[in-house]
């Protein structure tokens, strides 16, 4: 069986099954289909080149699959999240002062020496009383109004 094989598996084959993985990859998403696919075709390169037993091209296939998946793995590994923008958390050590004096549970106005979500004016809410000139940090976003407290210093 192997001597039938060595004999009627010609570089091309290899290089048609690997565009079939590759077209595969286009449907499943995981890469391993694309490394399987891309390993095919260096092999099939490979032995048109310098030809070699059927053993000894699985041997490769296999050796080249593993390096591929796992290279294409570590080449596009889930990134961290860029910008916390939205999140719960967001920019709550941002500090800043209030522009408009704050009086609890009544609106003022508050300036940020570094943009919240895109702007550095912020109508604000306080359950202090915050005069002008005050600095402040975030408490809580809700919508477009933030609410802050007194930064201690």
């Amino acid at each position: 069986m192997i001597a039938y094989l060595n004999d009627s598996v010609v570089w091309w084959h290899w290089i048609i099954v690997g565009l079939i993985l590759i077209i595969t990859e286009m449907a499943t998403g995981t890469f391993i289909s694309l490394g399987l696919g891309v390993a095919a075709i260096i092999v099939g390169l490979i032995i048109l080149l310098l030809p070699m037993g059927l053993v000894y091209q699985l041997l490769l296939w296999i050796i080249l699959s593993v390096f591929l998946i796992t290279a294409l793995f570590k080449w596009f590994k889930a990134q961290p999240t860029v910008s916390d923008s939205g999140q719960s958390a967001y920019r709550f050590d941002t500090p800043g002062t209030v522009t408009q004096a704050i009086h609890p549970h009544q609106r003022g106005k508050v300036s940020f020496d570094t943009p919240v979500l895109g702007n550095t004016d912020w109508h604000a809410t306080s359950e202090h009383e915050l005069p002008e000139g005050s600095r402040i940090k975030i408490v809580e976003v809700n919508g477009q109004l933030i609410e802050v407290a007194p930064l201690k210093s």
